[in-house]
Order: C-alpha cells, then sequence, then structure tokens
C-alpha cells in the first residue's frame, strides 16, 4: 500500500508552501512597484529683462515639459544683474543654487542640469563649475546630477540647428538674399574657434551665410568684408542667440550709428531684420532637449575613462 501523508501531516507542509508563495509575492511586488528616483530639470541661462525675449524662454520650457512629463522645471539665471532687476520688478528668478534647492524641496533624486547657451565658452564654464561647488557642498542630496552640454557641440548640431534656422527664415530670404547671423563670442576668446567650425558647417551648406560676433574674434568689419566680396545687395540680420533680446534689438538691429543694421545700410545693402531668438526656433530647442537626455556626465561621481 502506498505511503500517504496524514491530515496532521499536511498542515505544516501546506503552511510552509504558503508562507513561501506570500514572501515570493511580497518581494515581486516590491520590485516591480518599486517607483524610480524622482526626475528633474534645471534650465540654466544667463538671463534676460527684456519682455519681447521671453518668447524664447516659454518655447524652451513647454518643450522640456513635453520631453520630461510629471517632472519638475525649473529655471536658473547665472546673471546676478538680471537676477537683482527682476525681483525689484517682482517677477525673481533665482540662481543655481536656489534652484538646485527647490528640486530637492521637490523630492527630486535625480537631475539633469540643461546649459541652454550656445557655445560652451566662459558662461558656461562658470556653470559647471557652480553645479560642482553646489552638489560638495550638500552631498547626498541627489543620487546623481548630470550636466547637459550646451546647444551646440557636434557637426551633427550645427547641421541640425542650420536646418531650423533656413526653414525658419526661408520666407524671408529671396534667391541672391545672405542671411547675417549676430553670435554673443567673449573678449578672451573662449568659443571662437567653436564659432569657426559652427561657421565653417553652415558655410558649407550655405554659401549666402555670413557670420560675426559682438565680443569674439570674428567681428563686424570681417563679415562686411565678406558680404562686399560677395556682392551682396539684400541680408536678413537675425541673432544665433537663445532669445532675442538687448544685444539683437540694439547691438544689431537698433538705430543707432554703430548698429549692424546701420552700417549694413551705409553700405548700400538692404537690411531686414528677423527678431527671433533660437529657443523659439521650431527644431532649435530639440537639441537641447537631446542633450539633457543623453548626458551620461554625473557631477556627483568620479569622471570614468573607458
Amino acid at each position: 500500500m502506498p505511503r500517504t501523508l496524514s491530515h496532521f501531516g499536511l498542515r505544516p507542509l501546506l503552511f510552509l508552501l504558503l508562507l513561501l508563495a506570500a514572501l515570493s509575492l511580497t518581494g515581486t511586488s516590491h520590485a516591480s512597484g518599486e517607483a524610480a528616483p524622482k526626475e528633474g530639470i534645471l534650465l540654466v541661462a544667463f538671463g534676460t529683462s527684456v519682455p519681447e525675449a521671453q518668447p524664447a524662454f516659454k518655447a524652451v520650457d513647454a518643450e522640456f515639459k513635453k520631453a520630461f512629463p510629471g517632472a519638475p522645471v525649473v529655471w536658473a539665471y547665472t546673471s546676478q544683474i538680471i537676477r537683482k532687476k527682476l525681483a525689484e520688478q517682482g517677477q525673481p528668478v533665482g540662481g543655481i543654487s536656489d534652484g538646485l534647492a527647490q528640486l530637492a524641496k521637490d523630492g527630486v533624486k535625480v537631475v539633469r542640469v540643461q546649459s541652454l547657451h550656445v557655445l560652451a565658452g566662459e558662461e558656461f564654464t562658470a556653470l559647471e563649475r557652480a553645479v560642482l561647488l553646489d552638489v560638495s557642498k550638500n552631498p547626498g542630496r541627489f543620487e546623481s546630477v548630470f550636466m547637459g552640454r550646451p546647444m551646440l557641440e557636434s557637426k551633427g548640431d550645427a547641421q541640425e540647428l542650420l536646418a531650423a534656422i533656413k526653414a525658419d527664415t526661408k520666407s524671408a530670404r529671396g534667391k541672391n538674399t545672405a542671411l547675417v547671423l549676430m553670435g554673443h563670442g567673449q573678449s578672451h576668446g573662449r568659443a571662437d574657434l567653436a564659432f569657426e567650425g559652427v561657421y565653417a558647417v553652415f558655410k558649407s551648406t550655405d554659401k549666402n551665410i555670413h557670420m560675426a560676433t559682438v565680443e569674439g574674434a570674428r567681428n563686424f568689419d570681417d563679415m562686411l568684408e565678406g558680404l562686399k566680396a560677395a556682392k551682396i545687395k539684400h541680408v536678413v540680420i537675425a541673432p544665433l542667440m537663445l532669445v532675442a533680446g538687448d544685444h539683437a534689438r540694439n547691438d544689431l538691429a537698433g538705430d543707432e550709428d554703430d548698429s549692424w543694421a546701420t552700417q549694413l545700410k551705409k553700405a548700400g545693402i538692404k537690411v531686414d531684420a528677423h527678431l527671433k531668438g533660437l529657443g523659439e526656433t521650431p527644431g532649435a530647442a530639440a537639441i537641447l532637449v537631446r542633450h539633457a537626455k543623453e548626458s551620461t556626465d554625473d557631477l556627483t561621481k568620479e569622471p570614468r575613462k573607458p
């Protein structure tokens, strides 16, 4: 006769099996139901107090909120002068430390700091240093702090931006109309070579593009010489900057004697202004979003070399 377990012998076995099943379900539920660390975005720009420049910032803000649904999006301006001016107007915007503190208050554990600079010049270097300093002062506050690179880092970035700019200015340009772009630049030369690289990419695609900077090595006179050599008689001027702020409205398209528009007209060139920042140019903000998503540069950890 086969051996069978008695009624009393089954009880401990059934209990053990039920207990193991319960523990297994509990462990599975915890693993699958555990929420991922909350992510947040810190958008960092130099800042502007020009009301007409705000559409660019609003467009960038909307682009990031669409790309990171549910994630807090906080802004920081690096210019103390602009922050003070806005605070006096009752429109305060904090600095980098303020923004990181707000994200921590919001329960964020993974921060993506995205530079809104066009090129990695002096302002971007200061931004990196400020974020690193804040991270070192508040160890363990965040699990990760990723740093997104500026808009133009690679040849692909430049080609993508140029396509966006050309599409946005197409209706204003005729067959022989040149596009004149004003970059910011920096008096000490930072980003000069990067700017030249961008210019080379742009020029290889469209020979009727001419560029110069407000403060960099490639200046207005260099650009005007190029326009005269190409016998250009009509240009569309536009800022190669995130916003169409003070530089765009005064240095580029203003009525002053030293503005680019005035000097171009004196040179016998017809001028039309396209006062639209890159932030509000369709397709341009997508580059910044991509850089934020692709960044693996975690400032809370030592750099790793392959």
